[in-house]
């Protein structure tokens, strides 16, 4: 199926049926498991969508081009992208602050603090001077741990998932015979 598609029978789907969480759960389970490709294919597209929606900046195009670039599933890429673009970076900063400044071995306090005052007084200009990139450094290799281990996680569960769902769909299809 198409990303563009994709996203149409979301939408067309979530406007039946507003304010149903669970049956937007089961809008995407449908369509990454009724997805015609490899599960290597589709969990490596998950898993880059995931990685890639996580970093601040990045996303659905980025997750698209990459999938392309890699032969991986784009409506997989295109939906992990989706499911944790703006609202996981968002929750994921803080810790993406701890864990950079850890990398970097800097009191993470210090990057916090100087990070709020850089986007409170927020300047294009600025993010070029040595000491915005004193703060941005920890947080942005934060996110790109953080995204990889999600990213590596997502891959790993939806690989087992899927192999395992076709694997048993193969045998119930022997057994009908």
């Amino acid at each position: 199926m198409q990303p563009a598609r994709f996203l149409s029978a979301n939408l067309k789907m979530m406007k039946k049926k507003t304010g149903s969480i669970s049956a937007l759960f089961k809008s995407i389970y449908a369509k990454i498991f009724n997805i015609n490709d490899t599960p290597q294919k589709i969990s490596g597209g998950l898993g880059l969508g995931v990685f890639l929606g996580i970093i601040p900046g990045l996303g659905p195009i980025a997750s698209l081009v990459l999938a392309s670039m890699l032969r991986l599933n784009r409506a997989s890429a295109l939906l992990g992208s989706l499911l944790t673009n703006t609202w996981l970076s968002i929750i994921t900063f803080f810790l993406s602050v701890k864990i950079g400044s850890a990398i970097l071995k800097v009191q993470w306090q210090d990057i916090y603090y100087n990070c709020l005052a850089l986007l409170r007084d927020f300047h294009w200009l600025n993010l070029f001077k040595a000491s915005a990139l004193k703060v941005i450094l920890p947080v942005i290799l934060g996110y790109l741990v953080i995204g990889f281990a999600l990213g590596f996680i997502v891959y790993l569960f939806s690989l087992i998932t899927l192999t395992a769902l076709r694997h048993e769909s193969k045998n119930r299809i022997k057994l009908s015979r």
